[in-house]
């Protein structure tokens, strides 16, 4: 055990996760790769939790922090901020939600946090649809509302919620239909739903893909279908794109333009990405919904200056260099690759996901049953052969997470995807 994981263990807690039976020390990081204590160098396909959206160490969002902090780093939102106000503004016109508000926070949990408490204090209610299999967060709220037994550490919960199908295609009683019959179906579950609630539910969260949850997705169309239904009973739907905003699923800026034919979202999170690194999280919402507080608020940290400019040199290059696009091309051949890779491997169950979003989920060879087992011996291989990679997935964290930054090249999909073969089929 090294000094330091035997420091980190005197002094963190038992329930924050740690990757590796030899848990490693980054230290620097440039472009898609980071190095450790030890000075090995690593091909990073995780980036920090889909956190690193463009690049390590990129230049010019290192020069806005610089640059910012020689100026001043904290102010509050008690007073004008001018670079919060311009990140806004790209935001709202980028979001599709017309008329729009952004409040910025410095998390995703703390953005659903926040996207919570506007629906419930609109509707009136704190009756809340969530997905099965979902993760929106770690705070009080949103753990309420997480459908993943693995990312719950406690039934109690300001909130009722109640748990619709949809957001698992591969599994469950729909897993064998159509995707017309699939959505037909999931529709019915949900008016059947609403049909037993005592008043009106404030609003629908759901990721377009789970993240946590092993980056499973519905059929395209699904929550528009679902949009139709909500729009009949006032109920508002809040796309959580905490992990999907900005271009990673390489189709669509957003995941919910997948889900698009009713229009966008009532509310919309985001974080993780927009920072590259940096502590920014945020809730969109239509002027109606977000001004429906009637109490003070303010917030100590969410919009600082620092992490506003971070963020506005993030977004400028991310579009700039057509980020969305590379996504969608070096993913598409990625996915291609990893396919390719997991071909024959009998542990493997299925290759999905879309964009610079990669999912490998892992059986017991011949059945359905979860295998955290080969999960875990394959994030260990990964790392030895140099690449870092995430793994989540239901109850029982048996899928393989693969997202890199957003700029990863052609060269580096390839070699990425011939260690993953080469430790796969060390299984």
């Amino acid at each position: 055990m090294s000094s330091l994981y035997a420091r980190h263990k005197a002094v963190i807690p038992d329930w924050i996760a740690l990757y590796y039976r030899d848990p490693i020390e980054i230290t620097h990081g440039e472009g898609r790769h980071v190095w450790d204590a030890d000075g090995r160098r690593y091909l990073d396909f995780f980036g920090g939790i889909l956190t690193t959206m463009t690049a390590h160490a990129l230049p010019e969002v290192t020069k806005a922090v610089a640059e910012q902090a020689g100026r001043i780093i904290h102010s509050s939102t008690l007073y004008l901020n001018r670079p919060m106000v311009e990140l806004a503004e790209r935001i709202a016109g980028l979001s599709g939600i017309p008329d729009a508000r952004v409040f910025f926070t410095t998390s995703g949990t703390e953005a659903n946090d926040a996207a919570l408490l506007l629906a419930t204090t609109y509707r009136r209610s704190n009756q809340i649809l969530a997905m099965r299999n979902s993760y929106h967060g770690r705070s009080f709220s949103t753990i309420g509302i997480t459908g993943n037994r693995a990312w719950s550490p406690t039934g109690l919960s300001p909130l009722q919620t109640l748990y619709v199908h949809g957001g698992v295609r591969g599994r469950g009683p729909y897993a064998g239909l159509t995707d017309e019959r699939f959505i037909e179906a999931c529709v019915a579950d949900l008016e059947d739903m609403l049909g037993q609630t005592r008043s009106g539910v404030a609003a629908l969260i759901a990721e377009p893909i789970q993240g946590v949850g092993g980056f499973t997705s519905p059929p395209d169309g699904l929550y528009a279908a679902f949009r139709r239904v909500l729009d009949r009973h006032g109920i508002l739907w809040i796309s959580d794109e905490v992990q999907t905003g900005w271009g990673r699923t390489g189709d669509h800026f957003w995941g919910w333009q997948a889900h698009g034919q009713a229009g966008p979202p009532d509310i919309l999170t985001f974080a993780k990405g927009i920072g590259n690194g940096m502590s920014i999280g945020g809730v969109v919402a239509r002027a109606e919904v977000m001004n429906c507080l009637d109490a003070n608020s303010i917030s100590t940290f969410g919009g600082s200056p620092i992490t506003m400019a971070a963020g506005l040199a993030n977004l400028s290059h991310l579009l700039e260099h057509d980020l969305q696009g590379n996504a969608r091309r070096v993913g598409g051949l990625l996915i291609e690759r990893v396919r390719a890779a997991a071909a024959g491997v009998a542990e493997v169950r299925e290759v999905r996901g879309r964009g610079l979003m990669i999912g490998i989920e892992l059986t017991e060879p011949g059945t359905d049953r979860a295998n955290p087992d080969a999960a875990t011996a394959v994030l260990e291989t990964t790392r030895e052969n140099g690449l870092l990679i995430g793994k989540g997935g239901g109850h029982n964290t048996s899928t393989l997470r693969i997202a890199p930054p957003l700029s990863l090249t052609v060269a580096e999909a390839e070699e990425g995807a011939a260690i993953l073969e080469q430790s796969l089929r060390s299984l």
